[in-house]
């Protein structure tokens, strides 16, 4: 797992369609050696309920590794429980959503690849259809030219049968150029939304081509200098009172932000247009009037409260759609 994680964080970083097409490769690829190593169709009654969890299960799973590998998930959900209060009103329900439709937007690469590719392929669908005890389906499939169809239909996906080899051959082409129409829609489907989706956004964006630009620079090396001072500050702490203990001296004062200091720079940023920072933490900095006691800083807002769920969108939605 740990030779994974320099991968990880680079399709993390890169919410781009370089990031997009990268997690789309490796789903495809993961997807051909399971159907070849690991997926073999029953050729019984069990074909309907195999082939659907060899196709939907895996993008499931996908689904729920995506939300977990998001830093966005876990900053979104820290501490909500105890924000129950804050949760009830509407504003602050609209601009969850809404955040939460935005990782669902990165989230979903992974299991639609798997899903677009399996349909192309067709060998999962092929065995579900073979499978499925649907009347309307089996006389729009079967016909007069063949007579093993409607009685010996679930055995077709497999060889070493008493089906005839042209027969078994020109009803899985059908079923198989089903199942790739399927795919194409699929992924024109996707694309369609994808492109309309990024047309929305900056169509309504409120700040220009070089400054969303600019924005996104700007966000990038703040995540690379904020990990890399995290993990220095961290290390600086640890060696302090490791040393304190065995020595048996008292620990040298190290400055270290306090709890409130972390919980405003943990919440999600809501640009405004009069605003000109470029994070929250940038705003944090910025307009705090005393870094060491958060609390006195009575004129900036949290920006928890999602008060304003269209901008947030926006400003979260740059970096999903480049």
């Amino acid at each position: 797992m740990d030779k994974l994680k320099p991968l990880l964080s680079f399709t993390q970083k890169q919410q781009t369609n370089l990031g997009f097409g990268l997690i789309a490769l490796i789903t495809a690829g993961s997807e051909h050696i399971f159907s070849v190593f690991a997926f073999k169709c029953p050729c019984n009654d069990y074909n309907f309920v195999y082939g659907n969890v060899c196709l939907l299960v895996p993008a499931l799973a996908l689904l729920i590794l995506s939300y977990m590998l998001s830093n966005k998930t876990w900053k979104l959900f820290t501490g909500l429980c105890l924000k129950k209060s804050r949760f009830c009103r509407f504003n602050y329900a609209i601009g969850f959503l809404c955040i939460f439709l935005q990782i669902t937007t990165t989230a979903i690469v992974a299991p639609l690849s798997w899903i677009a590719v399996a349909l192309l392929r067709g060998v999962y669908f092929e065995c579900s259809m073979t499978g499925a005890n649907l009347t309307l389906f089996r006389s729009h499939l079967c016909s007069d030219k063949y007579p093993h169809c409607r009685t010996e239909l679930e055995k077709f996906p497999c060889d070493g049968t008493a089906i005839p080899q042209t027969e078994r051959v020109a009803l899985l082409a059908i079923i198989r150029a089903e199942s790739q129409v399927l795919g194409w829609i699929l992924i024109g489907s996707v694309m369609t939304f994808t492109f309309l989706l990024t047309c929305l956004a900056r169509c309504y964006s409120p700040i220009s081509y070089m400054q969303l630009k600019f924005w996104r620079m700007y966000t990038q090396k703040e995540s690379e200098f904020m990990d890399s001072y995290t993990a220095q500050h961290a290390e600086k702490l640890a060696k302090r009172n490791i040393t304190s203990f065995f020595e048996l001296t008292k620990p040298t004062p190290i400055n270290s932000p306090p709890r409130q200091a972390w919980e405003k720079i943990s919440s999600f940023y809501k640009f405004r247009s009069m605003d000109r920072y470029y994070s929250i933490l940038h705003k944090y900095v910025s307009t705090c009037e005393d870094l060491e006691n958060p609390l006195v800083r009575p004129s900036v807002r949290s920006e928890n409260d999602f008060s304003n769920p269209a901008a947030l969108a926006f400003v979260d939605e740059g970096k999903l759609v480049l």
